[in-house]
């Protein structure tokens, strides 16, 4: 029986947090790494204290914004990264693993941080039905490493 690569386990880890979401819409995890450590985790979802959305509405969701996201919720990278800065965790030369490919507002925050190098499981763009994963091209446009996971 041979062992999980790093890779496999933090982006099963991301996979198995995206179920702790409580967003009707998509559920989706995040995991960040130093040095094959994991320094920070997170999913999609609103500020801690505020509201659940399956809770609040169950059936549609929270309410949405001019581009059809949702209004209230953090993404899960930005929680993964706030409870890094949060933390005083330095997040340079970092990777995240996450369940869907960062927008273009995350792909921002990712490179301003100094994550170098990104996996991602499905992609936003097919999500959002839009022309194309905006947030990684970005971010290879800035020299950070983007993959998407394939097991």
């Amino acid at each position: 029986m041979s062992k999980p690569s790093f890779d496999e386990i933090y982006m099963d880890l991301a996979v198995n947090l995206a179920q702790k979401s409580h967003c009707v819409k998509a559920q989706v995890g995040a995991v960040l790494t130093k040095d094959t450590r994991i320094i920070s985790l997170g999913y999609n979802g609103p500020p801690a204290g505020t509201h659940n959305c399956d809770e609040e509405w169950p059936e549609q969701g929270c309410p949405r914004d001019s581009k059809g996201s949702c209004s209230l919720a953090l993404h899960a990278e930005q929680n993964t990264i706030l409870y890094a800065a949060k933390n005083n965790v330095s997040m340079e030369g970092s990777t995240l693993y996450v369940t869907l490919s960062p927008c273009i507002a995350c792909a921002r925050v990712i490179y301003s941080v100094g994550i170098r190098k990104v996996f991602f499981k499905d992609s936003y763009a097919e999500y959002k039905k839009i022309p194309s994963d905006e947030g990684v091209d970005f971010l290879t446009k800035f020299g950070v490493e983007v993959v998407r996971y394939k097991k």
